[in-house]
């Protein structure tokens, strides 16, 4: 559909380019379908009837003048001139000119590899920036001093492009983005620029290490950022560890956050509390917190277990108290030397397969204790956790339910 689209705005007069992401990914041999068409030489009105010949056209963002087809996962927009009138991400002052210069029109564009554009019909690169030498240099440098402070999210997605592209930020580019001011960006934004680091990156390690070169850890990461120097060290291979292993985690991002975390409880005494605090200040999700709060209070026990070798009724006790146990099996994997490593997922990854298959057998409920007699009372949640624990023992229910009743006689 964009080479359609491309097409059809020739045939009008125009030109239709292929902007941002994806010029940076082809050239880079890495799949994208991050597709943004930029239209150029022709009026919006005129464009509209070149869409509306294709499909459906809406506006994806009307503040910015993007329009969007139907069924298809396309940004078209027109060159245009953007000025900041406000603190939100969305004050700008946007005017399309769709007969702007590439070169002026480029310049709002955050990063050099970020500002080619390619022609889809002919193949040509369009480098106003000689954003393609910084690629193959693996350097992150910003367009313009005038425009890069409009949006200062910039600084936290240049660490993110570091990490992903493991690349250096330029000293210029370090240098601007020590002076400006991010504390009033949502953490919401701040919070999608470290999800792609942490699950996308193969050293995330690269996006905290660029933050604090560039002066602005802090806002976003005090308490990363107050960790001992040993502990911060830690921090960063943990981080790069989790990177190599999201392939097997259930929950790829929130594992590498979790594991991110592990050294705080040994650094300090109320390490879980500031561990979560962090957490905090980067998402309002529930489950995350949750989810990581979980991982850190368990961490040490997979480790523990698989040196004992414990018997089976202990890994599947543990991994019942899990949220995740494939990514608390993960994280005992993980953390273990790595000389010891591979020893580790053998045990582990046999005991959390048994854990599941265990779990997935018929068990004593809350619906057979109260056909057996027993009141729905204050003693219920007691008598289902020790059934529970009789069903990891491999009793079936009906042992489980004699079992029960030995123990908690009905009054």
């Amino acid at each position: 559909m964009a080479m359609e689209i491309a097409r059809r705005v020739r045939a009008a007069g125009g030109r239709a380019l292929l902007v941002g992401g994806y010029v940076r990914d082809r050239l880079m041999g890495v799949a994208s379908k991050d597709i943004d068409i930029e239209v150029y030489g022709v009026t919006p009105a005129a464009l509209r009837g070149v869409l509306s010949a294709l499909g459906e056209v809406y506006d994806k963002g009307a503040s910015f003048c993007v329009l969007g087809l139907r069924h298809y996962d396309l940004d078209i927009a027109m060159p245009r001139r953007e000025s900041r009138t406000g603190l939100k991400h969305t004050d700008f002052d946007v005017s399309v000119d769709p007969f702007l210069s590439f070169e002026e029109a480029s310049r709002r564009r955050d990063f050099t590899v970020n500002a080619m554009m390619l022609d889809p019909l002919t193949g040509e690169v369009i480098d106003c920036w000689r954003g393609r030498d910084d690629l193959e240099r693996r350097v992150i440098r910003h367009v313009s001093d005038e425009t890069f402070g409009d949006d200062p999210l910039r600084v936290f997605r240049a660490a993110q492009f570091a990490a992903r592209l493991r690349a250096s930020i330029a000293p210029e580019t370090v240098a601007l983005s020590r002076t400006l001011d991010v504390t009033h960006i949502s953490r919401e934004r701040v919070w999608e620029e470290l999800s792609k680091a942490l699950d996308k990156a193969d050293a995330p390690s690269v996006f905290f290490r660029s933050l604090q070169e560039m002066g602005q850890l802090a806002p976003f990461f005090p308490e990363i950022n107050a960790l001992p120097d040993e502990a911060f060290e830690t921090a960063m291979g943990r981080a790069d560890t989790a990177a190599s292993l999201r392939g097997e985690a259930a929950e790829p991002l929130r594992f590498a956050l979790a594991m991110l975390l592990t050294p705080f409880p040994e650094a300090y005494g109320d390490g879980q509390a500031r561990a979560l605090a962090q957490v905090a200040r980067l998402t309002a999700a529930v489950y995350t917190r949750r989810y990581v709060q979980n991982m850190l209070a368990l961490r040490e026990r997979p480790g523990a277990l698989c040196r004992a070798q414990a018997a089976p009724l202990d890994t599947r006790l543990m991994f019942d108290e899990s949220l995740c146990p494939r990514d608390l099996a993960l994280m005992g994997v993980a953390l273990a030397d790595e000389a010891a490593r591979d020893a580790a997922r053998a045990y582990l990854m046999a005991r959390v397969a048994d854990y599941e298959a265990r779990a997935a057998q018929p068990m004593l409920t809350g619906r057979d204790l109260m056909a057996a007699g027993y009141a729905p009372d204050a003693r219920m949640k007691e008598r289902l956790a020790y059934a529970r624990r009789l069903h990891f023992g491999d009793l079936s229910p009906a042992a489980a339910l004699e079992a029960v009743e030995a123990r908690y006689p009905r009054t």
